[in-house]
């Protein structure tokens, strides 16, 4: 079987302090990258530009709907999409390439390593936190809601492969940041809960459902073993839970 061409498609806004390694990175296993921008007002169009990519404008809709535009601008069926902020390792670059020579099934999982202020975050459920994002875009499409899109293939498409080595994930860098996103991300998980017909929240939501969310990533997912990092990320997730509730709670009361 010949090497399949592979498109990388990235959807972009703001993203000039990510863009231009995510793009270093790709250059080997790329035979073209399509990079989707919801009208950024920093220097990413540019340094997209300064790397050969094609750039798309596309007002931003929903993560769902610009993946899925994103999928649907490139010109190769297979097709690898990526976010930004994330990194191919040599490793998984040279399984991408082996990908590609020798492609198989519907698609191929790949594990994302973090990095959370400037700490490599391996517990927590953290790691390997696998992702389906490289595929053959006639065999799926990207679903969900409002929020946690993920890639799915058509019923009865074959178990996808994992690749190995990693991409490094670049989340945040202070936790500032992160509780900046979290106010946002539980914004939006609300309004999808509303979406979804849920109305009633009770003390469950609002103290239980929290303390199971740190419990279960400090303790039982070993997150303690990432120090501060893994405390850091398990209270303020915990409280995203009680966040996100409390949002639907006082939506439901208006």
């Amino acid at each position: 079987m010949p090497t399949v061409p592979l498109s990388v498609v990235i959807i972009t806004y703001n993203e000039e302090r990510n863009i231009g390694r995510c793009l270093e990175a790709v250059r080997a296993v790329a035979d073209e990258v399509v990079v989707v921008d919801s009208f950024s007002t920093d220097n990413t169009v540019a340094i997209c530009g300064q790397y050969g990519a094609q750039v798309v404008q596309h007002a931003f809709e929903g993560y769902v709907q610009q993946k899925n535009f994103a999928t649907a601008q490139a010109r190769h069926d297979h097709v690898l999409q990526l976010d930004a902020d994330e990194v191919l390792t040599e490793e998984l670059r040279q399984s991408i390439l082996q990908a590609k020579q020798n492609w198989q099934g519907a698609g191929y999982t790949l594990a994302r390593l973090t990095n959370y202020c400037g700490s490599w975050v391996r517990h927590g459920g953290w790691y390997p936190d696998r992702k389906l994002r490289l595929y053959d875009r006639r065999l799926g499409q990207w679903t969900g809601l409002l929020l946690h899109e993920r890639y799915e293939l058509t019923p009865g498409q074959p178990r996808p492969l994992p690749l190995t080595g990693d991409a490094l994930h670049y989340s945040y860098d202070s936790v500032a940041q992160h509780v900046s996103q979290l106010n946002r991300f539980t914004s939006i998980a609300a309004e999808e809960l509303w979406l979804r017909g849920k109305r009633r929240v009770s003390v469950f939501h609002l103290l239980l459902k929290p303390w199971w969310k740190f419990t279960h990533g400090y303790f039982l997912r070993l997150g303690f073993l990432d120090g501060f990092a893994g405390l850091s990320i398990a209270a303020i997730s915990a409280w995203g839970v009680f966040l996100k509730f409390a949002k639907l709670k006082t939506k439901a009361a208006a």
